[in-house]
């Protein structure tokens, strides 16, 4: 079971995604270059905004200090004399993360911890405090097929982060976590068009002898509709949230899955990313929004913009002449393909809507109808 969510969303003069020269950022698509929003971008924005949305689900930590900086206080704080946890941390690292340790226990990269993992870890390092030999009591723990497993079976403790985006580690202890939402980056619908914003700043202290600007200095803005795709496969996000087994996810309570995808998709529709927010105030909101929910394998309708949607002497809202591309597009493939069994909603402040989309419907109608057929 499968929920795609479809978005055309329009930014005003911003730099929404910057690449290491600081340029918004690009790529070619079809028959011209266009701006672009990378999913490392638009995830980050959207976990931040959903772990304020949903503070009662743990979340984690991306981090290289996560032995250093959250097990060893905790274990501290739990009783475990500081010379002791200290003597113990970099062993239970390089235990749990194969390679990649470095002398304290700090990691060589970020990796994505869920804070139960923490709070699990630490109680390993109080009980092995209290043997005669604790390194030696921690090693053969570790090594233990029980503790193994258990370990592994944790993996469903790495927060809501992980449950959404997964985790990728490279240890045998630490199991990685799949991710179930997959984020496409977003683009153009049209070529991409720029222009260099030239700024000076001026020294409020300046004497009259002292002309010219303080500071001068570029950065480049442009103005887009961003088409924008993802896709949840939704028996695998009810498993990293439940810690079920995929096939399982029917039986499920239903009531924490359906939270975390309504607020995953008020994110998508609401929370703008946007480098340089204080002086281009990047925020909008999505102005059409088409969920589709079933069982079929999901497919992009990205191909609607392989050919740039026209801007220049356009006589028309180009936000509408994107929605009517993307409904002939959609309507060829079921015309190829077959219309595919399942739910398909639409929500647009846009008019007039092609006859070939649904009527439109509220944002929240909408989703309460995709929800509940994917439960159904």
């Amino acid at each position: 079971m499968f929920l795609q969510i479809h978005t055309l969303t329009s930014y005003p003069a911003s730099l929404l995604n910057r690449d290491d020269a600081n340029l918004a950022k690009r790529i070619p698509f079809g028959n011209a270059v266009r701006l672009r929003v990378s999913s490392q971008c638009l995830k980050r924005h959207w976990r931040e905004d959903m772990t304020a949305r949903l503070p009662d689900l743990p979340d984690g930590q991306r981090t290289r200090s996560f032995f250093t900086r959250t097990v060893l206080p905790k274990a501290i704080a739990a009783g475990v004399p500081e010379d002791k946890a200290t003597a113990l941390i970099e062993p239970l690292a390089k235990a749990v993360i194969e390679g990649g340790v470095k002398e304290g226990g700090d990691l060589n990269q970020p990796v994505l911890f869920g804070l139960r993992e923490a709070d699990y870890l630490a109680q390993m390092l109080v009980e092995a405090s209290r043997e005669e030999d604790p390194a030696k009591a921690l090693a053969e723990r570790l090594k233990s097929k029980e503790e193994k497993e258990n370990i592994k079976a944790m993996r469903k403790a790495a927060g809501l982060t992980a449950a959404l985006f997964g985790r990728m580690v490279t240890s045998d202890l630490l199991a990685r976590v799949d991710a179930p939402v997959h984020v496409a980056h977003a683009f153009t619908v049209h070529a991409a068009n720029t222009e260099m914003d030239y700024f000076t700043v001026v020294d409020d202290l300046n004497r009259e002898d002292e002309t010219g600007a303080a500071h001068a200095n570029q950065t480049e803005l442009g103005a887009g509709l961003f088409y924008g795709y993802v896709a949840i496969d939704v028996p695998l996000l009810v498993a990293n949230l439940t810690g079920c087994e995929a096939k399982e996810w029917k039986s499920q309570d239903a009531t924490t899955p359906r939270r975390v995808i309504e607020a995953l998709i008020t994110s998508i529709t609401q929370q703008s990313p946007g480098a340089k927010k204080g002086s281009t105030a990047p925020y909008a909101w999505a102005d059409l929004l088409l969920l589709e929910a079933g069982n079929t394998q999901p497919r992009t309708l990205a191909n609607a913009f392989l050919d740039a949607v026209p801007w220049k002497d356009a006589k028309q809202d180009l936000r509408v002449m994107a929605m009517q591309r993307l409904a002939d597009y959609l309507n060829r493939l079921d015309q190829m393909y077959g219309s595919p069994n399942g739910y398909r909603g639409l929500s647009t402040t846009l008019d007039p809507v092609p006859a070939k989309l649904p009527a439109p419907a509220t944002v929240a109608d909408n989703l309460r109808a995709a929800l509940d057929a994917v439960w159904s």
